[in-house]
């Protein structure tokens, strides 16, 4: 697939997966304020949650913290993770 890219599409996406991190937690951001937004228990709800999950184990946050988020499913705990993460408190899973 690569060679089907032109150089400055290659840099495009290259620069895309150097901030990947800052996209997803932008991302994990925005879904907070979405998850307090959607009707409950609605699909978009469920995809919103799935979404966090997904965008969560992408940032390497630790798998209990993730489980205990995905559990409670309440967008307080997901906004503290977010508020953990923007200030450094929260350490991201190493080695994975």
């Amino acid at each position: 697939m690569a060679k089907d890219l032109t150089p400055h599409q290659q840099k495009i996406v290259s620069r895309y997966y150097d901030n990947r991190d800052q996209i997803d937690d932008q991302r994990l951001a925005e879904l907070v304020t979405s998850i307090y937004l959607a009707k409950p228990a609605s699909k978009q709800l469920e995809k919103l949650w799935t979404s966090a999950g997904e965008t969560m184990e992408r940032l390497k946050i630790p798998a209990s913290r993730v489980s205990h988020v995905m559990e409670k499913r309440d967008p307080s705990v997901l906004a503290e993770v977010v508020k953990e993460l923007q200030t450094g408190v929260l350490k991201r899973e190493t080695g994975k």
